[in-house]
């Protein structure tokens, strides 16, 4: 019986990889559901890191940031409550 192609193929588990993808402001906006202006905002208020000059580029880390503040804003905290319950859950996950 001759082996297939396909046989050689094995799964790919995406979070291995996924701390090489890097973001376009829009592109966060659009996964994280909020404005250009409010991520400008949450990025300079929360000191989340970006590369590029021209254009901001978020990491997956600056995605999940973004995330957790949305998800907490979105739960009724205030802005700086916000970041500060993401920057906690944050460092509890690395934690464990």
């Amino acid at each position: 019986m001759a082996i297939r192609q396909v046989d050689f193929l094995e799964p790919i588990n995406l979070a291995d990889h996924l701390g090489k993808v890097e973001l376009y402001l829009g592109q966060v906006c659009q996964i994280a559901g909020i404005s250009k202006m409010q991520l400008d905002y949450w990025t300079n208020k929360a000191q989340i890191p970006t590369k590029g000059k021209k254009q901001r580029i978020y990491d997956i880390e600056a995605l999940e940031t973004v995330m957790l503040i949305k998800q907490a804003k979105d739960k009724g905290l205030n802005l700086g409550a916000a970041i500060d319950a993401a920057r906690r859950f944050r460092e509890q996950s690395r934690v464990a």
